[in-house]
């Protein structure tokens, strides 16, 4: 069956990566297609991922094949609930079940990217799922029209680019870490009825400090290794306290984060694992831009 994005995709040119990435992906599906999660494979984990800039990593293999293939190692979910950095909201709120339109929140690239779509099946069953797991004295807003940003739909079209799971953000309402664990710890049994929860950020993001190196030869400044080396350490060692106190304890700071929005959706990743203490798995680094793409799974 011709979907929107299916057609959508069939007018990317054939020479771009995303193109290449698809056709690959197609050929990996057809040779083995990717098991859907059962109640047998136990909870999904959570995951906080790198998103990358804009549209930026539908250019680079260095970013569609470990995305996919980190996509692919795990069961295939039921449903996707993202937090991205792109909407802070409060109070608490979904995203539309079946929207419309994408937010192509993002400027200055290729037309080509704001073609593209990525229509997901209704999310009303998650939507319902999410607002029950919530406290009674937090009502969570329901919205209509919002569709997916690109802290979202991004990656996921990445990741699974059939667009055939269903798929819902869930505003980011703060910036206190243990709040955002708090929701976290709320969303966890979500991962034993096969939803895949996500925090969609990026380990280091100083854009007003980025610089022609920076772009065109990727060199990493001291401030964006030293809060990578920082969190990678906390993050191996379980020391959740640790990463809360990011203002004032990681070195790199605030060029790393002039605003917090993109560390932040950690914690919601964080509070929905299992043991937010224990090591996480981390699944992708190295850096991009200068920025680094550290991203991980917890168990």
């Amino acid at each position: 069956m011709t979907t929107t994005t299916t057609a959508a995709d069939a007018r990317i040119p054939a020479a771009h990566p995303f193109a290449t990435h698809l056709k690959r992906a197609a050929a990996l599906e057809a040779a083995e297609p990717h098991r859907p999660w059962t109640a047998q494979d136990g909870p999904l984990p959570s995951l906080y991922l790198s998103h990358g800039g804009g549209p930026m990593p539908f250019e680079s293999p260095d970013w569609l094949t470990p995305l996919h293939d980190w996509a692919r190692a795990l069961p295939k979910p039921k449903a996707i609930l993202v937090v991205s950095a792109h909407w802070e909201s409060a109070p608490l709120s979904v995203s539309a079940e079946r929207p419309s339109e994408l937010v192509y929140d993002f400027g200055g690239f290729d037309a080509l990217y704001y073609t593209f779509r990525y229509d997901t099946p209704d999310a009303g069953e998650l939507a319902r799922q999410v607002v029950g797991v919530m406290p009674d004295t937090g009502q969570v807003h329901r919205h209509t029209s919002r569709g997916l940003d690109h802290g979202a739909w991004v990656p996921l079209k990445i990741m699974y680019p059939a667009a055939d799971i269903p798929v819902l953000q869930l505003s980011l309402p703060t910036e206190d870490p243990d709040r955002l664990l708090s929701i976290g710890e709320r969303l966890r049994p979500l991962r034993e009825q096969g939803v895949l929860v996500i925090g969609s950020g990026h380990m280091t993001h100083g854009l007003p400090f980025l610089t022609r190196e920076m772009f065109l030869e990727n060199k990493v400044p001291g401030w964006s290794s030293d809060f990578d080396a920082w969190a990678a350490d906390a993050l191996a060692r379980g020391d959740v306290a640790e990463l809360a106190r990011f203002r004032t304890a990681a070195p790199g700071m605030p060029y790393a984060h002039p605003t917090v929005e993109h560390f932040t959706p950690l914690f919601v990743a964080l509070g929905a694992a299992t043991d937010p203490t224990a090591p996480v798995v981390t699944t992708l680094d190295g850096y991009g831009v200068g920025l680094s793409r550290r991203s991980f799974q917890a168990a």
